[in-house]
């Protein structure tokens, strides 16, 4: 499964290349979630970015939300790294005269969270993008590009897709919903293979493996299972058009949501050979407008579509 991805943030690259157009409305709607909900609501960096850097009126509301809740999450680290300074402080002023076991647990505890702070605080603060700023986790939200009443869309939707219809909770009781597999379309897949299809950007995909099958050996006996994070990287580089479905949902127990699942596929040898059983389909330019129209009754093409996909070589190495 595809547990982790580099996403294009970019959305320019879907209204240059693609003639796709921004479904403010939408960004607008997600942005103002993140502000209510004091950042539950998971946004990459680099969308962030793109909008703060983007001039013009179409977009001010963005991006002065934007500005708005780095502010406030620079105050409420700031507020952090006092609280915790302070804590530090006090255990090792008592420390100086008595050893005690809460003294020791606050001296290791608030220096954990002094510096896991300061890095969160300069992470905020910094303006040169790096490539962790474009990754996304199931929770977290990626561009993807829809067609809406004939027009490419390109709209904000949350990695793991909760099927319309679903109670809220549905989120927690089938958690692998990120990624939906290639053999089970019609059948868990089926509301929306065939009508819900959406194009995500990826240039790189992570995956938990464990250690053993990376290094092509059965575990030693008594030897325990060690799960790493290989990072797959197309070889040469590329942006990659991978294949989604995605759903609208509306209900008592939460906001509208929009959110996608990734479709996968048997690995190719490369990633089978390091360990990993699944990988994402990126389909080729040439069928971007058939895969975003699909047609229902026509599964076959659909799925020759998924067939003639983009086969780049996978280079791995262990993520940082």
């Amino acid at each position: 499964m595809c547990y982790s991805a580099q996403i294009r943030q970019d959305y320019r690259k879907f209204t240059k290349e693609f003639g796709a157009t921004l479904s403010i409305r939408d960004f607008v709607r997600l942005y103002w979630q993140r502000q209510e909900d004091g950042g539950r609501t998971k946004i990459p960096k680099a969308m962030d970015a793109e909008f703060a850097g983007t001039p013009g009126d179409e977009v001010a509301e963005i991006r002065r939300l934007v500005g708005e809740f780095n502010t406030q999450q620079a105050a409420k680290l700031e507020q952090e790294l006092f609280k915790q300074t302070k804590r530090l402080a006090d255990a090792q002023r008592t420390l100086l005269t008595k050893t005690t076991k809460k003294a020791q647990e606050d001296v290791r505890i608030s220096t954990d969270k002094i510096e896991w702070a300061k890095g969160k605080l300069s992470d905020l603060q910094r303006t040169e993008l790096i490539g962790e700023d474009s990754r996304i986790f199931p929770g977290w939200y990626a561009p993807v590009m829809v067609m809406e009443n004939g027009q490419r869309v390109v709209k904000p939707m949350r990695y793991q897709c909760r099927l319309a219809g679903k109670p809220a909770d549905y989120d927690f009781k089938y958690p692998g919903t990120y990624n939906a597999r290639r053999d089970n379309l019609e059948g868990f897949w089926g509301d929306l293979f065939g009508y819900s299809h959406g194009i995500t950007v990826v240039n790189a995909f992570y995956e938990n493996v464990s250690r053993h099958k990376v290094e092509g050996r059965e575990l030693a006996p008594g030897e325990k299972d060690e799960s790493v994070v290989l990072e797959f990287r197309p070889q040469a580089q590329q942006d990659m058009l991978v294949a989604c479905l995605w759903s609208h949902w509306q209900g008592p127990g939460g906001p509208d949501l929009l959110s996608f699942a990734a479709i996968t596929d048997n690995p190719p040898p490369e990633v089978a050979a390091a360990g990993h059983d699944r990988c994402i389909i990126p389909i080729k330019p040439e069928h971007v407008d058939a895969w975003l129209n699909p047609d229902p009754k026509n599964f076959a093409a659909l799925y020759a579509i998924l067939d003639d996909r983009e086969r780049p070589y996978y280079e791995h190495r262990l993520a940082a």
